[in-house]
Formats: C-alpha cells, sequence, structure tokens
C-alpha cells in the first residue's frame, strides 16, 4: 500500500510539475540555495547576478526573480518561471551563456542546492 500511495503521490507532483491533468501550467519557483567561494567580493557577485539579467529576461519565461543572503553567508537565488520546462531549458542554456561565467565561477559547489517547484499560492 505504501508503495502504492507513493507512486501515485510521485505522478500527483509530476504532473503539477509539467501542468497536466488542469489543462493549465503553473508557474514553477527554482529555489537554489548555495555559499560563495571563498573571498569573494559580495558586491562584485551582486554585479555578475545582475549581468544575467538580459538572459533570463530573453527566455521570455522569466517572472520574478530575487537573491538575497542571510547572516550566515547562505545565499537564496529565487526565480519563479512560466513552466518547469521553461525552467529547465533556461538551466541548460546558462552554461552556454558568456556572461554566466563570472556568476557560476563565484558561487562554490559544495552544497550547492537547486529545487524546482509548482506554485501553489501567491501572495504579493
Amino acid at each position: 500500500m505504501r508503495t502504492i500511495m507513493t507512486t501515485l503521490f510521485a505522478a500527483t507532483i509530476a504532473q503539477a510539475a509539467a501542468g497536466e491533468g488542469s489543462g493549465t501550467i503553473n508557474p514553477v519557483a527554482e529555489v537554489v540555495t548555495f555559499r560563495l567561494v571563498e573571498g569573494t567580493d559580495p558586491a562584485a557577485f551582486i554585479a555578475a547576478a545582475d549581468d544575467m539579467g538580459p538572459f533570463l529576461r530573453s527566455t521570455g519565461a522569466m517572472i520574478k526573480r530575487t537573491l538575497s543572503v542571510d547572516e550566515t553567508g547562505l545565499w537564496t537565488d529565487h526565480i519563479t518561471w512560466a513552466s518547469f520546462g521553461a525552467a529547465k531549458t533556461a538551466a541548460a542554456q546558462k552554461f552556454e551563456q558568456p556572461e554566466a561565467q563570472p556568476f557560476m565561477s563565484m558561487i562554490s559547489p559544495d552544497g550547492m542546492d537547486m529545487r524546482h517547484a509548482p506554485i501553489q499560492l501567491k501572495q504579493e
């Protein structure tokens, strides 16, 4: 029974991520948490992140982006995409963009976490 429920839950999440079943496509949150490479100037990193803006906007699928850092130095890059497919496509294309190199080179690969989830509630 547990296996069946787990399979059904996974299928429901996959359908929600793909926008299937309802005839609509849910926007998707991309949440990436990371730390900077030791010695990186936060102002230089913010400038490099801002330089990614033209590419992100050119996808036509980015809805909103916020970048934050907490008191421990843990950064969060939160992007709202029009769909899961758009998020995956942009992630793959990002590495081909020359403006991505400075941004990516300042992020420590140790402990970096990226996840995607369909947005269920939006309040502004």
